[in-house]
């Protein structure tokens, strides 16, 4: 089994959640995890699409496993520079505007300025506008109020904003006494932080792991093919370590590891599924088997692109996905001890 240092995994998380790294523009995460893999020594490369690839050697490599976790985020591109100073967005990934109404927002430039902002409705202020309940939230009422003096759009323009800025949301990260993480982004920041610690356990075990396993640090997850890729030829099982989707009828709940049967691009392999159910019930890891009805993982983008794979998804439970997110300390303990069964394991072929 893995044993997790709460103090230090949380504040592991913490600094990944407060990277911002919305699809397209994850060049400092990427270079943060890097940095933090090559101090343990663990072998490195990048892929074209700027993702990262660490490989942890094992008995054989005739034949290999790759896990995925993805590090880029939910975000917005500016869309338009309004006439009253504001910003109009365009959102990356899937999510509602309702679910970042109110939320703090940085605006990166093209040469790397930084300026503040908050998400409003346009018609926001009920001493105003009388309909500000009922008005649509969506993207012609939604805009940004930058922290600048400015009230045109040629003030916003001097300042170096452009259309494609990219815009990325406040974390809010918040530890509770009572073991609850609760941020923005722990789709699917929480993961990443968890295979960081697996590797680093078995980079310092003193047995070497059945099969050569990479680890794929995917950067375009959001927007559908981060997991795509660069999979090695000898790769037999991928397992996508993504989070569990929380809900009305839904099994998953915050404090076990969800292990997905089927979500929207249809099941996954049976066999790998079995083996996951097998390996937590040996080792006493609490976890709920369930369906999500609307969503998609990099191992299905793998399956998609045509790879010969045997290919899995599991996760820590994530209340409120897409939106204000929260989970426990206990589904992360439960998915990290799934991953480390999994991969001292034998292979299902």
């Amino acid at each position: 089994m893995l044993k997790l240092k709460q103090t230090e995994f949380l504040q592991s998380l913490e600094s990944l959640l407060n990277i911002s790294s919305p699809s397209g523009n994850t060049v400092n995460i990427i270079n943060y995890i890097e940095d933090q893999l090559t101090a343990e020594g663990i072998e490195t490369r990048r892929n074209n699409k700027g993702g990262l690839i660490a490989t942890i050697p094992g008995k054989t490599a005739e034949k290999q496993r790759m896990l995925t976790a993805h590090v880029d985020t939910l975000g917005a591109m500016v869309k338009e520079i309004k006439a009253n100073g504001r910003l109009r967005l365009d959102l990356i990934g899937g999510f509602t505007h309702n679910s970042i109404e109110g939320e703090n927002c940085l605006i990166e430039t093209s040469n790397g300025d930084v300026y503040t902002g908050t998400i409003l409705l346009h018609q926001a202020s009920v001493h105003v506008y009388k309909e500000a309940s009922k008005a649509e939230r969506n993207q012609a009422n939604m805009e940004v109020r930058i922290d600048e003096r400015v009230a045109s759009a040629e003030d916003v323009k001097k300042l170096g904003i452009a259309v494609g800025d990219f815009v990325s949301f406040y974390p809010r990260v918040e530890l509770t006494k009572s073991g609850f993480i609760k941020s923005r982004h722990l789709d699917d920041k929480a993961s990443v932080a968890i295979l960081l610690e697996v590797m680093k356990a078995l980079k310092t075990s003193s047995e070497q792991i059945p099969y050569t396993t990479h680890f794929l640090i995917s950067n375009n997850e959001e927007i559908g093919y981060g997991g795509n890729s660069n999979i090695p030829k000898e790769t037999v099982e991928y397992l996508a370590v993504d989070m569990g989707a929380m809900g009305d009828g839904q099994s998953t709940d915050e404090y076990t590891v969800s292990i997905c049967v089927k979500d929207a691009s249809g099941p996954y392999h049976l066999g790998l599924r079995k083996k996951l159910v097998k390996l937590a019930a040996d080792n006493n890891i609490p976890y709920q088997l369930d369906i999500y009805p609307y969503y998609g993982s990099d191992a299905s983008a793998a399956i998609r692109s045509g790879h010969d794979i045997i290919h899995g998804l599991i996760g820590p439970g994530i209340d409120s996905s897409h939106a204000y997110e929260r989970t426990h300390f206990t589904s992360i303990e439960a998915t990290a001890n799934l991953i480390y069964a999994y991969v001292w394991s034998d292979m299902l072929t």
